[in-house]
């Protein structure tokens, strides 16, 4: 199975970042590669719910539609959900682990289930990015 893993340290602490992940105004405060808004994002933070979130990038108008069910919720410690999109064949899973880090957190994102190397590459890039949109957005609370 091809499988991606990040890791970054947030100078915030562990509570404001998970809540950056469930709080739908939060999470559509930041999510997306460079260059991209969330204008429309729904979750249902419960162990079986869904989320749905679409990613729209400002410079060309294309819309990217992501959803998924949320497998696990450890406030403020993990998340696990089902990542679909139109680009992979089959549903891909993301868990994340935020970590206490002496006043900061570190967050590890694992996503596995990529049908081949050049999905993984894909979206590497995207969450790359994704991540530094977090960093900017916890820097401005």
């Amino acid at each position: 199975m091809t499988e991606l893993t990040l890791t970054r340290v947030y100078a915030a602490a562990r509570e404001l970042v998970f809540g950056a992940w469930t709080d739908p105004d939060r999470f559509a405060g930041w999510l997306g590669p460079h260059g991209f808004t969330a204008p429309s994002v729904t979750l249902n933070l419960t162990v079986g719910g869904s989320w749905r979130a679409c990613m729209r990038n400002e410079t060309t108008g294309a819309e990217f539609w992501v959803h998924g069910v949320y497998h696990e919720i450890v406030p403020p410690e993990r998340l696990v959900f089902t990542w679909e999109s139109e680009e992979l064949s089959e549903p891909t899973v993301v868990t994340l682990t935020f970590a206490e880090d002496g006043g900061k957190t570190e967050l590890t994102l694992h996503h596995a289930g990529f049908p081949d190397v050049a999905a993984r590459d894909d979206h590497t890039g995207g969450w790359t990015e994704t991540l530094e949109e977090l960093a900017g957005y916890l820097e401005a609370r």
